[in-house]
């Protein structure tokens, strides 16, 4: 293949990356870009890659089943938008749920005497989620008056 040997040697003959590192590191930017993905254009200026290399590398994450390649007009110019057909999980949501320290968890069943649906612990949990969320979305000034009634329902059941 035309790129691997290209990518082997610059131009002064120096040894730069591998097929398989350029291919990997540009699937990892195209992944960075999340569900929006990346114009293809803009990965090549980024990575120093001719078009012709580029648009290898692309098809070749495509056949993987890696990404999806998706023609758009850009400045009047035709190019693709790529995108990752699978994006790494966000763990961030379930960190601090209680059933992961829980001592209870191995008894826990949905219709048992403990149930994720009576579970005070797991609504006290999603409840200040909720409250962090709010003021994540819309700053804290402009929803304290929500937020101070989520709390007081935490605090409540607290008691």
């Amino acid at each position: 293949m035309l790129v691997s040997k290209l990518i082997k040697q610059d131009n002064k003959g120096n040894r730069v990356e591998s097929i398989e590192d350029l291919t990997s590191k540009v699937f990892k930017l195209i992944v960075e870009q999340g569900k929006e993905g990346i114009l293809q254009s803009r990965l090549w200026k980024e990575l120093n890659l001719t078009s012709r290399d580029g648009s290898r590398i692309a098809m070749r994450l495509e056949k993987r089943g890696l990404v999806t390649r998706q023609r758009v007009l850009e400045n009047g110019r035709w190019t693709f938008r790529l995108i990752a057909l699978r994006l790494p999980l966000d763990t961030t949501s379930i960190e601090g749920a209680p059933c992961i320290t829980c001592n209870l968890e191995s008894m826990c069943t949905m219709d048992g005497s403990v149930s994720p649906n009576t579970c005070r612990l797991i609504e006290n949990w999603v409840l200040v989620e909720m409250s962090k969320r709010m003021n994540e979305e819309k700053g804290s000034d402009a929803n304290a008056g929500s937020v101070t009634s989520v709390q007081m329902h935490v605090e409540s059941m607290q008691e």
